[in-house]
């Protein structure tokens, strides 16, 4: 059994988290190596993929070494371990699994329960950041935050929170405020925290969390961003930062959402560099080295550069799925919850506002989603000429009739229904003709939409 083949095995024999103590203990037996970084950790429902990039993309183009930690895949599971923005070499990857089979086989000895898939890879993770001792570390969560296995994490050196909207309620609660409380669990004491603050709701926890801590808050809503221009390549917006001042940034993207995240992840940077400095003049505990001697020169040309190399990471980052145009008019988005589709929608309209062409949708779900309320957002106030909806390669899909009757009650196009991603494809850009095409609702589609029409890899450590 190959790496993969183990990695995919995992849930059929270990489908219940343990416990955040339980995860410490495996890191002590790992050697602690969280204590060592300088880590970025991330929370959020919408969003926050998008704003690990941009700040793991800025921070490497300051020439610091940057490890980071995403999920879901698209592709490949390696793309879950990012080196300054290029998944781990296959070489590491393996080497990294190896340690961690060995260590579950010796906590298993000592009555622990195995590691889930998440957990698994977390600790792989770790393993290959402990040989690559980065300079910063940014760590996305994977379900919620006050219980999620990235935080076993005691002192990072900031906490971000994107935007926070109804998805996994059957685990972090009903109401918005419930599930902002569960992602204001990963704030630490004194620990600063940066947030979207366009949903009061959100908002009210966060602070009160935040100030329970006696946390640094830093809300950034729609008044700390300015939109300058629009082409084809991509959004200009002006960021307001203390540190910089104003930047005008250029986002690579035509995702409307993608202005906040921006604008979330400038800020962040903007306090993340103001914190170091303090901790480098003795105002703040100092965090363990990194190991790289150059550090402190590094971190004095980062703040001093004017945001130069702000404005050059945004302008280079690359998430894939997120309102990815992949061919001319094609575009591949994982929205999968009602929030991000209601954000997707506002791309979609404008677009078509602007190009006056009609709409082609090819759409896939799982069937855990409210896919029924995704559909209803996805089609307000669109012009569809056709769907195409695919069956997708995972047992969690949505069945295709069910998907049919949901867009057949409020659309009167032509809806052709697929029992393969790739016979949906073919039919789908065969068809669409010169309309906008759009790829969308789940991330499993964009994965095996990506596969079929290949993509580049990357390699790094």
């Amino acid at each position: 059994m190959n790496v993969r083949e183990y990695l995919e095995q995992i849930p059929l024999w270990a489908d219940k988290k343990n416990s955040l103590d339980s995860i410490r203990d495996f890191l002590h037996e790992m050697g602690n190596p969280e204590e060592k970084m300088r880590i970025i950790h991330v929370a959020g429902t919408n969003g926050k993929g998008s704003v690990c990039q941009y700040m793991t993309s800025v921070l490497c183009q300051a020439g610091f070494r940057v490890g980071t930690f995403v999920s879901p895949h698209l592709e490949d599971v390696t793309e879950r371990v990012l080196l300054c923005g290029k998944p781990v070499k296959q070489e590491r990857f393996e080497k990294a699994f190896e340690q961690v089979r060995q260590l579950a086989e010796t906590m298993a000895g000592r009555g622990y329960a195995p590691p889930t898939y998440f957990e698994f890879l977390f600790y792989m993770f770790m393993a290959v950041m402990k040989e690559y001792k980065p300079d910063f570390v940014v760590l996305e969560t994977g379900l919620g935050g006050r219980l999620d296995t990235t935080n076993v994490v005691r002192m990072p050196v900031l906490t971000v929170i994107t935007s926070v909207s109804m998805d996994h309620m059957q685990y972090l609660g009903n109401t918005i405020e419930e599930i902002a409380a569960e992602k204001a669990g990963i704030l630490k004491e004194h620990v600063p925290v940066v947030y979207d603050a366009s949903c009061p709701e959100s908002r009210k926890v966060i602070e009160e969390r935040a100030g329970m801590l006696g946390s640094l808050q830093v809300p950034v809503s729609q008044e700390d961003y300015t939109f300058i221009s629009r082409d084809v390549s991509g959004i200009r917006v002006k960021v307001e930062t203390e540190d910089w001042g104003d930047l005008l940034v250029k986002i690579p993207s035509q995702a409307e959402y993608q202005m906040m995240n921006t604008a979330v992840a400038v800020r962040a940077l903007d306090v993340l560099a103001e914190e170091l400095w303090r901790e480098k003049t003795g105002e703040r505990p100092e965090v363990k080295d990194s190991g790289q001697p150059d550090f402190d020169g590094l971190l004095k040309k980062w703040r001093l550069d004017k945001g130069d190399c702000v404005v050059r990471g945004i302008g280079v980052s690359y998430w894939p799925g997120r309102m990815e145009q992949v061919l001319e008019g094609v575009y591949l988005d994982g929205a999968h919850n009602p929030g991000g589709v209601k954000a997707l929608n506002r791309t979609i309209r404008r677009m078509q506002k602007e190009t006056k062409k009609q709409v082609s949708v090819m759409f896939g779900a799982v069937s855990d989603k409210d896919h029924h309320q995704m559909i209803q957002t996805l089609c307000d106030g669109v012009d569809i000429s056709q769907v195409v909806i695919a069956h997708m390669d995972t047992k969690r899909s949505a069945t295709c009739a069910e998907l049919e009757r949901e867009f057949r009650q409020i659309l009167k196009c032509p809806i052709q229904v697929f029992p393969t991603v790739g016979q949906a494809l073919e039919y789908f850009l065969k068809t669409r003709k010169d309309s906008l095409a759009f790829c969308a609702g789940s991330l499993y589609l964009v994965g095996e939409v990506k596969k079929l029409l290949g993509s580049e890899k990357g390699g790094g450590f």
